[in-house]
């Protein structure tokens, strides 16, 4: 079991490093859904050379890689609720990072994901 936490928090940690970097990423070429198709076309090409974008999508491989590894010998119903750690980092890289306001509401709902994340992972343990 602690195998699969030290796996699993390495995995949520470059998937949410990988999210924020997309995240701002995207955020620095525009919105997208208010522009034509040249637009798009010209911010899918800018995405590939962007470097935010580029170590983003390369945190989301390793991410993946971890994640298969897991599943490899842990069970599903254990090692899923575990990417819900990925909430709280989130949460705070999401205000810190990025500067976006979270709520009490929504710190609250992400303590409530971990205490569910800790009972299922108690009940994995063998």
């Amino acid at each position: 079991m602690l195998k699969t936490f030290i796996i699993m928090l390495m995995a949520v940690s470059a998937g949410t490093i990988g999210d924020i970097l997309l995240a701002k990423g995207m955020k620095e070429m525009g919105d997208i859904s208010a522009m034509n198709l040249r637009g798009i076309l010209n911010v899918a090409i800018q995405a590939l050379t962007t470097p935010k974008l580029i170590i983003g999508t390369a945190m989301l491989a390793i991410f993946f890689f971890l994640w298969l590894a897991v599943l490899s010998w842990e069970d599903l119903s254990v090692a899923l609720p575990m990417q819900a750690l990925n909430y709280v980092l989130v949460a705070f890289l999401s205000q810190w990072f990025l500067g976006e306001t979270v709520s009490p509401l929504r710190w609250t709902g992400t303590i409530l994901v971990c205490v569910g994340v800790m009972l299922i992972t108690k009940s994995g343990a063998h």
